[in-house]
């Protein structure tokens, strides 16, 4: 039966005609709609990112506190991530994705109003602790609940979302900065970290008009409510299907089954996944994690913290001494970044995740290099030396702009479809962690490291670390784009053998008829070719 309308379909050109329209769909308005409710979770850190570079200076002015003490203040959010994301892939396992996201936001509300409110140091860090806390479930769960609800057409473009949210917050930061610096010292930067609260009652009121994941709910065993949300959140009834048929085969549901409610295996709240994960291991499960964490890594060791949350002090190496000038060049990072991480949600699902990230880390090299040489001749002139701050600023947003338009979204967007869904949860939290921990390191020293070895030579050392990244990402990071989230393993497990396998995929889904996009190329009525 399913030949001979494959044959007829074939044969009948007013149909193919008519379903060359279908090959590109439209954007599936609820799916966006609900990508952009869970990524407003990551407003919460890039407005800590963006608000803490300026309101640092003023903090240190009115506390008293020393460099050592700016750098743990900077930094150590990161660090208290670690609690967040490493608890989120099991809560988000047994609560579900959207209330790990109510969670996220109140636990994020109390920190920025305890930062506000801070009366000293040691309070200020408490207030650090539980908005770190709340920023390390929001940063796992934002991606992870986007790609299961995004359809493979547009998955690119509606994963990076968390990225786009965490610019559009270090931009708010940016300018609250700038805002807020005219006020009294003390009353000031206060009100630069409490306004911080405000995106979180937002986010609590607009979860209630988001829907459950429905991988989750194959997970549970709730097929019905799976179903209906993946009719609406798929580009034609015929994709919800087969996405349907996906997530039970991987949840080891039959595929035959159509009742609402089934029983399920004890696991599906998150039990054993660790023992899966980290300590056996299939060799498609190791390509995987290694792949997640080191993106994951790569994107925080190349420097980009280091730009975002010290570039006052950057810009005052090259020269800008006025408080005002800094912030105003801080709000031009902010602005650049944010345009340029709007441009690359409209290129992901049309480039291809693999020659954004490496067109993005191969400028980033070069900006960094060249950030590095004009900084050390600042350094060693006696006078001052206009060219090289003109080149200096420029690099800095040349660097912030390459890293917005590939590295920068793109480690959220790989991070998330990768892994298979049994372990999406954990590893993505692993991978979050990983993010934290390097940009902590990264944050708490840089400081100390430019004293040491010049802030030349702190550029030049993260263009080493990018160069690294380069090799590493063009050795084994396949490309992902328009496959399905239970195709994935299928590319993973002989890192640098990747190739073969996707050709054989490639030429799989020719011989049934699927475009690339996750939506099958040759119908007839309800029939739909495989």
């Amino acid at each position: 039966m399913a030949s001979i309308s494959t044959q007829s379909a074939i044969a009948d050109n007013e149909t193919l005609a008519d379903f060359e329209t279908a090959k590109r769909p439209k954007r599936n308005k609820y799916a966006f709609a609900c990508a952009i409710l869970a990524s407003l979770t990551s407003i919460l850190l890039g407005y800590d990112i963006g608000v803490m570079s300026g309101a640092i200076i003023f903090i240190q002015k009115d506390l008293k506190i020393s460099d050592v003490q700016v750098e743990i203040v900077m930094g150590i959010l990161n660090v208290y991530c670690l609690v967040g994301s490493c608890a989120a892939g099991r809560t988000s396992d047994w609560l579900g994705r959207r209330y790990t996201i109510v969670f996220a936001g109140a636990i994020f509300f109390v920190g920025a109003l305890l930062m506000g409110f801070a009366t000293n140091y040691a309070f200020l860090m408490v207030g650090r602790f539980v908005a770190g806390i709340g920023v390390g479930y929001a940063l796992m769960i934002a991606p992870v609940y986007t790609a299961e609800v995004s359809p493979a057409s547009s998955r690119g473009f509606l994963t990076s979302f968390p990225e786009v949210f965490i610019n559009g917050g270090i931009l708010l930061g940016y300018v609250s900065n700038y805002a807020f610096s005219k006020l009294r010292t003390d009353l000031g930067w206060r009100l630069m970290l409490g306004v911080g609260a405000i995106p979180s009652v937002f986010l609590a009121v607009g979860v209630l008009a988001m829907p459950e994941s429905p991988r989750w709910l194959v997970m549970q065993g709730r097929l019905g409510e799976a179903k209906k949300v993946l009719d609406k959140t798929s580009d034609t009834v015929e994709e919800a299907e087969l996405r349907l048929s996906d997530i039970k085969q991987a949840a080891g549901i039959p595929e035959d089954c159509t009742d609402d409610v089934v029983p399920v295996q004890k696991q599906s709240h998150g039990e054993g996944v660790w023992k899966e994960l980290l300590l056996y291991p299939t060799p498609a499960v190791r390509h995987v994690l290694i792949c997640g964490v080191g993106i994951h890594f790569f994107q925080q060791a190349s420097g980009i913290d280091a730009v975002v949350l010290y570039s006052p002090r950057i810009f005052e190496k090259a020269g800008i001494t006025s408080s005002d000038h800094k912030l105003l060049a801080t709000v031009a990072v902010g602005l650049v970044k944010t345009i340029f991480i709007l441009v690359a949600t409209f290129l992901l699902d049309r480039i291809g995740r693999r020659p954004l990230l490496l067109g993005s880390i191969i400028g980033m090299v070069a900006s960094l290099t060249t950030l590095g040489f004009s900084l050390t001749m600042i350094d060693h002139s006696g006078e001052k030396v206009t060219w090289a701050v003109v080149l200096c600023i420029t690099m800095v947003l040349a660097y912030v702009a390459l890293f917005s338009i590939g590295m920068g979204p793109i480690t959220w967007v790989y991070s998330s479809e990768i892994f298979p869904l049994r372990l999406r949860a954990q590893g993505a939290s692993i991978a979050v962690a990983i993010n934290r921990v390097t940009s902590g390191v990264i944050s708490m020293t840089f400081i100390s490291l430019y004293e040491a070895i010049s802030i030349g030579g702190a550029f030049f050392l993260f263009a080493g670390v990018a160069t690294a990244a380069t090799l590493f990402f063009y050795t084994c990071y396949p490309e992902t784009q328009g496959k399905t989230l239970e195709e994935m393993e299928g590319l993973f497990g002989k890192f640098i053998g990747w190739r073969e396998e996707a050709k054989k995929l490639k030429k799989t889904r020719e011989v049934n008829g699927d475009d690339g996009t996750g939506n099958v190329q040759i119908q007839l009525g309800n029939t739909v070719t495989k």
